[in-house]
């Protein structure tokens, strides 16, 4: 039973790859063009060999008409013949006679000929229409395999970035680049929230000593003794 089960996904994995390679719009066509231009070959072949045939058919009329006349020549002089006494009479009419029937039979043939001749040439006309529909026809899907061609080059391009975004995407990267710039604007507001309670506290402290500042106090003090040794002004009792 295993046995059967491995030959038939062998079986489906080929019919699987098969069609894969049927569904290639670049192979298939190519393929088809293959094909057309081996019909093309046959069709062009077949054309020849039909033309071979009308012009044998109209050089075989040729033939058949200068032997109706030959024959028709002939029974005249050997009537003639008979007539100068040249020839014995029963004699002349037996010759002409069957010189006649000669003649008949290849303007027979003449006529058989000539009705060959028109369908040779017939067949010839439409063969060489078919062949000239499929001259276009190869020369359209050639034209045709060429924008294919374009078309899938875009659209691999387009599809390989598409997955190279989609791969970086589900690698986490733009995510990991949004939470670092998160991170970092939160670090700019702390260095920020920071910044306003240092300058904050050193306002405070400015003030304190300020308020609590005696430099100035104790410079008017040193002042006044300094007059007063100086004999600038009176010391008060």
């Amino acid at each position: 039973m295993n046995i059967f089960k491995r030959l038939f996904k062998i079986g489906e994995a080929e019919t699987n790859s098969a069609i894969d390679k049927m569904e290639d719009p670049i192979k298939m066509t190519e393929q088809g063009i293959r094909d057309m231009k081996l019909d093309l070959e046959k069709s062009l072949e077949a054309l020849a060999q039909v033309k071979a045939l009308a012009i044998r058919s109209k050089n075989d009329q040729d033939i058949f008409k200068n032997k109706a006349k030959e024959y028709q020549d002939k029974a005249i002089i050997i009537l003639k013949k008979a007539q100068k006494k040249e020839l014995n009479v029963n004699e002349a009419d037996r010759l002409a006679k069957e010189a006649l029937i000669q003649k008949e039979t290849n303007e027979k043939q003449l006529e058989a000929t000539k009705v060959e001749t028109e369908k040779f040439e017939a067949n010839v006309s439409q063969m060489q229409g078919n062949v000239e529909a499929l001259k276009a026809n190869i020369n359209n899907w050639e034209n045709e395999l060429k924008t294919l061609k374009a078309r899938v080059k875009v659209s691999n391009a387009t599809k390989n970035l598409n997955k190279q975004m989609a791969e970086l995407d589900s690698s986490g990267t733009v995510s990991m680049l949004e939470r670092m710039k998160e991170k970092i604007a939160q670090e700019e507001a702390l260095a920020e929230a920071y910044g306003d309670i240092a300058n904050a506290s050193k306002s405070i402290d400015e003030e304190l000593d300020k308020a609590a500042d005696t430099t100035e106090a104790a410079a008017d003090d040193e002042l006044q003794k300094l007059k007063e040794q100086l004999g600038f002004t009176k010391s008060k009792k």
